[in-house]
This record gives structure tokens, C-alpha cells and sequence, in this order.
């Protein structure tokens, strides 16, 4: 019955029955502390602590560059009381990154949807009259000129003094490193942050694969950027690579090109040729900062984003071992123990959680990139919808593949095509929880919303959820389908149409929410850095 008692649950949070203190300390205890480190930190050399010191130290100054993209002026938060300035600081502002609204009296009710790449006064209409050909960088801020016009402002000339101090640590690192390798990427990188040119540090990185050690640092994602979605948010982590688990997933790599060619759509949608340089490595994960630890915490990664880097060299996934599996005890388990009849209890699996993550990121490599009637790349036709549909396709194509692998017996045979499935629907529902905040939020309400529609589970007369497995990857299929033909034709119109149609929670979604809620089940993870 662990449905049916929770309206009352929720019309009780809703009236406020709660001060705003006591409110902060419910949102803050939602993301559940977790200690995050690595065993293989004492299989690295002196020399080796000292490079990853230096990227510690440089992603500190990453940090502060995020602070000031996603919000401004941190030190404006350091009087609030101890419980509103840690969630700041889960936040990077004093707005909840999942329903955002503000949680500090005083400020501006909702997150603002351009964060702090626009003036907070500019419209639409002015954006679009004005005539400059670095407005829609990746790379750039919109600000206001001493006569009140727009400009742009590249992110190496706004950040200049954070970036001089990330080169001179980057530099140190670089001579301390005993791998040519690592020190060429570097070196790169150190180009890119003053320039703003990342495609020579991005295919550079692609190129490393004799260090147990990784950098990821740069802008790369834009769903910060919620007004035009087009502006990268800065990040960095620090990652050691599982060497064992490693050799097993990279196997996947030299499968890429097949998996494009089985992409469930027509066949004029799969001209988009992955480079033949992909690699898929495994990690833990050590240190992060800026946009990568803001929010809900990521589980995987796939990089660059640079088209053009794509398709000459390919990609890297990089699969964040130690942070799947903290979620997964933390989250995914203790959800499906209580929302997923006990029968189908049994299928929730960690390694189903792992590959569905690995093929997960895979798809967010390969797919469409470009439209194929000359509206442009993706991102361009669809704008600020792109995000979300790309994260509802990296979501079910990624499913569609580990689906494939199974059956073909590609995968490991221990790991079963229901457990994928199973596993999968618990996790869209837990994801959910994120909200239509975020773009990820929203993405797993519509895949939540069109699961349901087409029946691939129902829900039984005590509450719990059951899987009809077959109706289950039958609309997986049909709407990584779907997905991919809106990018390939750069609807805008469709994709604007299913994400009114399916992205608003449904009661059902509201109920699983109140009941993980009343279980003391959080939404997402913060880290306790050990290293």
C-alpha cells in the first residue's frame, strides 16, 4: 500500500507546513553525502601524486570560473545561514537545481534560464536584431558595452587571470609527468584555455592511452545555458583509470561503426561516420569541479563534443566506476526494492545499471548529427530543445544497444535481457526525480510518460510497478526512432510537440517521488572528496 496513503504526504509538503530552514535541510538531505575515492591512488609514483595535485589545483580555478558563469560572485552568499550556504554550494547558486527555485529569501524567485552568460535584462527581440557573428559561440558571453549595446566577450578574455593560474599549474603538471603523452595534452590544453580553440586539445587527448591518470577540463556541456542552449559551462575531472575493467569494456569501441549502421531509423539518418579513433575506458573517479559537480552528479561522460573531432578521430567515454556504484547501492537499489513488485525484484542488477550506462554514452557518440535537408547541425535546428531530445535518445538508443549486445551474446553472459529492462525503468523513474528543471530531468519524464502510454508496464493493485518485458523494448525501439528522425530532420516542431506531450510529471511519477521521499531514498549523491 505504499501508494496510496501519499497525496496526503504531498498536499503537507505542498501548504508549507515546514519553515524554510527546516525545508533547506529536507533538499540538502536529499543528496546523500558519499565518500568518493580510489583504491588505485597507492599504485601511483611520487611523481605521479605531484601531477595530480597540480590537476587538483587547477581544477580549483575551474571551479571559481563556473561560479561566476552559472551565478557571479560567490562571496554575495557567504553570510547565509551554514544549511542554505552547503546547498549553495551543491548548487552553485542560491537556486534548487532541481525544481529551480530559489531556497535564500531575498533573491530572484527562479533560476535564470541564460544563468550568467547574458545580461539578466536582455530580450529575445534584441538578441535577434543584433548583428554579431560571435554571439552563438560556444565560447562567448553576452554583455552590455558602456553605451548599454550588446557585445561579446570571449570566455579567454573574461576568465584570463582564473586561466593564467590553470596553465601555470597545467605547466607544472607537465613537467612532472614521465609520460610524452600526457605532456603533449597539456601543453594543448593550455593553448585551448587561451584561445578558445579546443578542437587540437581534444583530438590530443583522444591520443592518450598509456596513463593510468586523466584530465577532462574545458567548456563542454550547454545545459546550463537554458535561454539559447549554446553556451558551455566549465569542468574538470580527475580521474585514475580501472586498468582490469578497462581492457573488458574497450572491446566495445571497434563495435561502433556496427551500431551506427543498426540505428532504428531510415537509412539516409546514419551518413554521420564515427571516428575510427573511439575508446571507452573505465574510471574512478577522484576529484571534480565546477559543472561536473554541480547538481546531480554524472555517471559517465562521452567527449569531445566537437563535431568536427568526432568524425576525424571519434570519442572517448569515460565510465565513472566508483560514482555508478555508490548510486546504485544509494539510489537505484533501495528504489526498486520498493516501487517493483517482488518477483520482478530479482532483476534489478548492478551490471545492467553499468552497461546500460556504457551503451548509454556509445550512443551519445554516434546517431545524427547533422539534418539531412540542410537545416544544419542538430544543435542548430532544434536550438534550445536540442539538449533534452539528445538526452532522451542517448537514454533509449543506449538501452536499444545494450538490448542488442544481449541478444547477440556480445555482452556478459551473466547479465540478462530483463535485468536490463527492469533496471532501466527503475532508473528513468529515480532520474525523473531530477525534474523538468534540467534537461535530464525532463528527458526521463517523457521516456517515464511514453513507456507508460505504450504499456510497457503497469501498475498492480498494491502500488508496485510491473514489467511487460516485450512491450517494454518494443517502445524503447520505437522511440529512439522517433528521436533520431526528429534530429535527422531537424523538426523543431516535433520536438517541441513531444516534450509538451510527455514532459510534465504524471500522478504516478508524483507518488513514486512522495514514496522515495517518505523512504529517506535521496535524489542524488554530493561528494566527500578523500584524496
Amino acid at each position: 500500500m505504499k501508494r496510496f496513503l501519499l497525496p496526503i504526504l504531498c498536499l503537507a509538503v505542498a501548504a508549507g507546513c515546514s519553515s524554510r530552514g527546516d525545508r533547506t535541510q529536507e533538499q540538502l538531505d536529499e543528496f546523500a553525502p558519499i565518500q568518493i575515492g580510489s583504491s588505485f591512488v597507492s599504485g601511483i609514483s611520487d611523481n605521479g601524486r605531484e601531477v595530480l595535485n597540480y590537476f587538483r589545483l587547477a581544477s580549483g580555478e575551474v571551479d571559481n570560473i563556473y561560479w561566476d558563469q552559472n551565478f557571479g560572485d560567490k562571496s554575495q552568499l557567504n553570510s547565509l545561514p551554514r544549511i542554505q550556504r552547503e546547498f549553495a554550494d551543491v548548487n552553485y547558486g542560491p537556486w534548487s537545481r532541481i525544481d529551480g527555485q530559489t531556497f535564500v529569501p531575498g533573491w530572484k524567485q527562479e533560476r535564470p534560464l541564460g544563468a550568467n552568460f547574458y545580461p539578466a535584462d536582455m530580450s529575445e527581440e534584441e538578441f535577434l536584431a543584433w548583428e554579431d557573428p560571435d554571439k552563438n559561440s560556444p565560447y562567448t558571453l553576452i554583455r552590455r558595452g558602456e553605451d548599454g549595446s550588446l557585445k561579446t566577450v570571449w570566455y579567454h578574455d573574461a576568465y584570463k587571470a582564473r586561466i593564467e593560474k590553470i596553465n601555470q599549474y597545467l605547466m607544472a603538471a607537465a613537467n612532472y609527468t614521465i609520460k610524452p603523452s600526457v605532456r603533449q595534452y597539456l601543453l594543448a590544453k593550455m593553448e585551448a584555455l587561451k584561445t578558445d580553440d579546443y578542437f587540437k586539445s581534444d583530438t590530443t587527448w583522444l591520443s592518450v592511452q598509456d596513463s593510468k591518470m586523466d584530465l577532462i577540463m574545458g567548456p563542454a556541456e550547454t545545459e546550463d545555458d537554458r535561454l539559447r542552449g549554446v553556451k558551455t559551462s566549465y569542468e574538470s575531472y580527475v580521474l585514475l583509470k580501472d586498468l582490469e575493467l578497462t581492457s573488458t569494456i574497450n572491446n566495445f569501441a571497434a563495435m561502433i561503426p556496427t551500431f551506427q549502421s543498426q540505428l532504428p531509423c531510415p537509412e539516409e539518418y546514419k551518413v554521420f561516420e564515427p571516428g575510427k579513433g573511439s575508446t571507452i575506458y573505465a574510471y574512478d573517479m577522484i576529484y571534480c569541479a565546477g559543472a561536473a559537480n554541480a547538481g546531480v552528479k554524472k555517471i559517465a561522460i562521452n567527449r569531445p563534443y566537437d563535431l568536427r573531432a568526432q568524425e576525424e578521430h571519434g570519442t572517448r567515454t569515460a565510465v565513472l566506476n566508483n560514482v555508478i556504484h555508490a548510486k546504485y547501492i544509494k539510489i537505484i537499489l533501495p528504489a526498486g526494492r520498493l516501487l517493483i513488485t517482488r518477483d520482478q525484484s530479482a532483476n534489478l542488477n548492478g551490471k545492467a545499471f553499468f552497461w546500460n550506462t556504457v551503451m548509454r554514452e556509445i550512443a551519445h557518440g554516434i546517431g545524427v548529427k547533422e539534418t539531412v535537408n540542410g537545416k544544419g547541425t542538430v544543435e542548430e535546428a532544434l536550438g534550445d530543445e536540442a539538449l533534452t531530445i539528445e538526452k532522451i535518445k542517448d537514454n533509449a538508443l543506449g538501452l536499444f544497444l545494450n538490448l542488442q549486445s544481449i541478444a547477440s551474446g556480445q555482452n556478459d553472459p551473466m547479465l540478462r535481457r530483463n535485468d536490463a529492462l527492469a533496471t532501466f525503468v527503475i532508473s528513468t523513474i529515480r532520474s525523473a526525480r531530477f525534474g523538468d528543471a534540467t534537461a535530464l530531468g525532463r528527458a526521463n519524464i517523457i521516456i517515464y510518460n511514453f513507456l507508460r502510454e505504450k504499456e510497457a508496464f503497469s501498475i498492480d493493485r498494491t502500488g508496485h510497478y510491473l514489467v511487460d518485458f516485450d512491450r517494454a523494448e518494443q517502445a524503447i525501439t520505437e522511440l529512439a526512432s522517433k528521436v533520431l528522425t526528429i534530429q535527422g530532420s531537424g523538426d523543431r516542431e516535433a520536438a517541441g510537440a513531444l516534450i509538451r506531450n510527455y514532459g510534465t510529471a504524471s500522478e504516478s511519477l508524483l507518488l513514486d517521488f512522495a514514496a522515495m521521499k517518505r523512504a529517506r531514498i535521496p535524489v542524488d549523491v554530493r561528494f566527500q572528496f578523500v584524496w
